[in-house]
């Protein structure tokens, strides 16, 4: 009963002119940065960061997340328009959905898509609702060891299990991690990395980071490919934006079962949306080859409903996760991390206590700002994809100018600004050669932290190094990430084998 009535007072909050105002604006430019492919949730929140600290705590969040959820949907609509997805977590969801649209049913699939993320968000917020609270109250079991665990588990989750290429992750966090060092040494206080440069004593700031790696790393990224970048392809909608009985009838089992595929992904590291959203259409794909009349291939719309809900339902849950453990699941939630740190605020067990007003509100602009997304985007969303007709050249430059703005307003240094651009060909650089960059950011954003709470377990048990395995939560999260590293290992080296095996066979055929 005391979840129900703090979300009540969070919707006294939100429910007024300026602060529906702000989930409005956040909705729309979510959307309408998420329609443009290469960008996305986690750019929008890191363009605006820089722009949002003339706004109160409050108003800034519940921002930040109707741009959250608005992305998702955004990066769905460029998939399902032109396949070319928005962002990674779009992918899964494009392919049926582009066959949808090649078909004529690009209405439909639009519509798929925004009811699948309105589904999955909605279960996710009201889990967020019931059980934040408990996972607060859970986390003050935590002490330092624990809390580096926590640290260490998501930095080799991120880096080597969910990332491609384990060595190019483990490079990326390494990059965030020397970034992270750089200042005040968090206990002693000392100074280090900063070359004699007084203004970086305070370290690098992680807005500069982050807009640096996700806006000009962007830009330099797509200038690079100018002369060699076809237009966008935009299939135009017809027909009715909204979904017939029987169409509603077959996409609803695969929204449910896609949503409690993506509820656990957004409590545990594993980089995002993209392994629910494969993992649900895989288990749609499946069940469709036991129909009599299979239809993945030709435009299937179980392949967007369960993708689509699950991706939000992942980022609905990875929500409730950064603000009870102070765990960051994802690139978009650790850019969220860095905006509470910005407000002076630390997610966590605590955070329920010191600002129950804020997090009541945003939990509650979760539901309002779904609501505004489905009246939104259900009817209009092909106006969204008029965007793709701006001048590639107006488009980056626009972003430049804004980001470059946006950061100098903040801290009227021109240091940062050359910080950012540095930090931008850096990006540029690792795109180029597959670096991912969602490693880098969890180490920029963590490293402080774990770097603190390693050597505190340390000076509170006078250098015993057993201290880090001496609790049951230290050692399950151990277990948890040994497991995973292992499953990994083995199913890679399987492929590898069928690999090699098929390629065999094809020489000696």
């Amino acid at each position: 009963m005391d979840s129900l009535t703090n979300l009540g007072e969070g919707f006294l909050t939100i429910l007024t002119p300026e602060n529906m105002l702000w989930v409005v604006v956040g909705a729309l430019l979510g959307t309408a940065v998420g329609v443009l492919p290469g960008l996305g949730s986690a750019m929008a929140v890191a363009l605006l960061l820089p722009v949002t600290f003339s706004l109160d705590p409050i108003g800034a969040f519940v921002m930040f997340a109707g741009i959250l959820f608005g992305g998702l949907f955004g990066d769905s609509i460029s998939g399902i328009l032109m396949n070319t997805p928005g962002n990674s977590t779009a992918i899964a969801g494009s392919i049926e959905g582009h066959k949808m649209a090649l078909s004529g049913r690009a209405a439909q699939a639009l519509a798929t898509s925004a009811i699948g993320a309105f589904i999955g968000g909605i279960i996710a917020s009201v889990l967020v609702v019931f059980f934040a609270p408990t996972l607060a109250s859970l986390a003050t079991l935590f002490g330092p060891a624990e809390y580096f665990a926590l640290a260490l588990f998501a930095f080799i989750a991120i880096s080597a299990v969910v990332s491609d290429s384990p060595l190019r992750g483990l490079a990326a966090l390494a990059i965030g991690l020397a970034i992270a060092v750089v200042g005040v040494e968090p206990i002693a206080g000392a100074t280090r990395f900063t070359g004699g440069v007084p203004e970086l004593a305070d370290g690098i700031d992680i807005v500069v980071v982050t807009v640096g790696l996700l806006a000009l790393g962007e830009v330099f990224h797509v200038a690079s490919k100018r002369g060699r970048v076809d237009d966008y392809a935009v299939i135009q909608t017809r027909g009715r934006p909204w979904l017939s009985k029987d169409e509603f009838r077959d996409a609803l089992p695969a929204w449910l079962r896609g949503t409690t595929i993506g509820l656990p992904f957004g409590i545990i590291p594993v980089g995002g949306s993209e392994i629910p959203t494969f993992l649900s259409y895989g288990a749609e794909r499946r069940l469709d080859a036991r129909r009599k009349n299979p239809m993945f291939g030709k435009g299937a719309i179980r392949g967007v409903a369960g993708p689509e809900a699950s991706g939000n339902a992942t980022a609905g849950t990875a929500m409730g996760a950064l603000l009870a453990l102070g765990l960051p699941t994802s690139a978009t939630a650790a850019i969220l991390l860095a905006a509470f740190r910005q407000y002076g605020l630390q997610p966590g067990p605590l955070l329920f206590e010191r600002a129950p007003e804020l997090v009541w509100a945003l939990l509650a602009s979760f539901f309002v700002g779904m609501v505004v997304l489905l009246i939104l985007n259900l009817p209009f969303a092909p106006l969204w994809a008029k965007l793709l007709k701006v001048p590639r050249h107006y488009l980056y430059a626009g972003i430049t100018v804004f980001a470059l703005l946006g950061v100098y307003a903040t801290s009227a240094k021109i240091l940062d600004l050359v910080i950012m651009t540095l930090v931008g060909l850096l990006a540029f650089a690792m795109r180029r050669y597959g670096l991912p960059l969602a490693p880098l950011i969890i180490g920029v954003i963590l490293g402080p932290l774990a770097e603190t709470e390693f050597r505190r377990a340390l000076a509170v048990s006078e250098g015993d190094a057993t201290v880090f395995v001496s609790s049951p939560i230290t050692i399950t999260l151990y277990t948890v990430l040994a497991a995973a590293i292992a499953l990994v290992a083995v199913g890679r080296l399987r492929r590898r084998s069928r690999e090699r095996r098929s390629e065999s066979e094809r020489v000696s055929a």
